[in-house]
């Protein structure tokens, strides 16, 4: 079956209502929104506690690089879930890639905990 530029018809029009959407609600806010700005508004606000220190300050890397590994991982799991899905219809050859793809991970997992990149001092 061939598709045509009419069948994304109606995509493009979803696409231009939502956008639309969200032109009208920041306009709206923009103009009905209450302008009054004070010295307390324009203070940093930090979960209802005071504020201490200055927000410049050095954070270890190792913060950042654990984070960043946490996506990797996590985006990785996301990968095996349609493979759990539709495990049947794959057969062995979807079971043999899915064991090949665990090891890529697990050397990935092995050459991150070598490195000590989990490692707290």
């Amino acid at each position: 079956m061939q598709s045509s530029a009419v069948d994304y018809l109606p995509i493009a029009m979803m696409f231009l209502v939502a956008l639309g959407f969200i032109i009208a609600v920041m306009v709206v806010s923009h103009m009905v929104g209450p302008k009054i700005s004070t010295l307390t508004k324009q203070e940093n606000f930090e979960c209802g506690i005071k504020s201490e220190g200055n927000a410049r300050s050095p954070v270890s890397i190792k913060y950042f690089l654990v984070a960043i590994l946490f996506v990797l991982f996590d985006v990785e799991v996301i990968f095996m879930y349609p493979w759990a899905v539709n495990f049947k219809e794959l057969g062995w050859v979807g079971l043999v890639e899915m064991f090949s793809f665990i090891g890529i991970f697990l050397i990935g997992f092995y050459y991150i905990l070598k490195k000590g990149a989990l490692a707290w001092e």
